[in-house]
C-alpha cells in the first residue's frame, strides 16, 4: 500500500490490485526482499489458497520457482509485473520471459535511478559499480552507444542523449533481443513535479494484448505533464 501525497489516503499496491482482478488468475506469486512487507502480504492473502509468497531476490526466484510453472508446451501462460526499486533487475529475467513465449510483462524502467547514478554528463566519470548495475539491467554495455552521442557537437565531445532516446532503445531491445513480438511505446510515469521517474513498459507475443495496453497508455501518458 502507498499513501497518496495529494489526498493522504491509502492506495492499494500492485499485489492487492492483482488479487482483485476479475476473472481471477489461477495462481499468484509475490516476491519481495522486505520481510515486513511480506508479513503484511501474508496477512492480506491468507484467504487466497492459490497465492505463493517468496522472500528473497526475484532474479533468482523467478527463474527457479516461478517461470518453470508457465511453460508454453504445457499450455500455461503468465503475466509478470517487474517492479524494481531501481537498477536491481537482471536482464536474464526479461530475456527468459521473452524467449519462453508464454509470459507477458509489465516493467518499470527506472530512468531516474539511471540519471542520478549512471548517466553522467561526462561518460568518463561513470562509477564502475554503477556501470555494472546498468550492464546487469540492460544485458550488456550497448547502453553507452545510446546514452551518449557526438552528433552536432562541434568539438566531438560525447553528450548525454534524452530520456526518450534511451527508452526507445530499450523498447527496441525488448523486441529484437528479448524476442517479444509486440512492445508498445512505454508510458512515462511522473512525480508530483512532473518529472519522469520511470517508464512503464508492456511486452507481449499477442497483438490484441498490445492493442489494449496501448489504448490505456495513450489515455494516461500525459498525466502529470506541466
Amino acid at each position: 500500500m502507498h499513501i497518496s501525497k495529494s489526498t493522504g489516503e491509502f492506495v492499494t499496491g500492485s499485489p492487492v490490485n492483482a488479487l482483485l482482478v476479475q476473472p481471477p488468475f489461477k495462481e499468484y506469486h509475490l516476491i519481495d526482499m522486505d520481510s515486513k512487507k511480506l508479513e503484511l502480504l501474508s496477512e492480506i492473502t491468507k484467504k487466497y489458497s492459490n497465492t505463493y509468497i517468496y522472500e528473497g531476490d526475484c532474479n533468482k526466484l523467478l527463474l527457479k520457482e516461478v517461470f518453470p510453472r508457465a511453460n508454453y508446451k504445457d499450455y500455461k501462460r503468465a503475466l509478470c509485473l517487474l517492479d524494481p526499486y531501481g537498477l536491481h533487475l537482471n536482464w536474464d529475467i526479461i530475456y527468459t520471459a521473452g524467449q519462453m513465449k508464454s509470459i507477458e510483462i509489465f516493467l518499470n524502467f527506472p530512468i531516474m535511478d539511471m540519471n542520478m547514478n549512471v548517466l553522467k554528463a561526462d561518460p568518463c566519470k561513470v562509477d564502475p559499480h554503477q556501470a555494472a548495475r546498468m550492464n546487469a539491467f540492460w544485458g550488456d554495455e550497448s547502453w553507452r552507444e545510446v546514452a551518449y552521442d557526438k552528433t552536432g557537437n562541434l568539438f566531438g565531445i560525447e553528450e548525454k542523449t534524452s530520456n526518450e532516446s534511451l527508452a526507445e532503445a530499450f523498447r527496441q531491445r525488448l523486441n529484437k533481443v528479448a524476442g517479444f513480438s509486440y512492445v508498445p511505446q512505454p508510458m512515462p510515469m511522473r512525480n508530483s513535479k512532473g518529472s519522469v521517474v520511470y517508464y512503464l513498459f508492456f511486452a507481449s507475443q499477442k497483438p490484441v494484448a498490445a492493442d489494449i495496453v496501448n489504448e490505456i497508455f495513450n489515455k494516461y501518458k500525459n498525466r502529470g505533464v506541466r
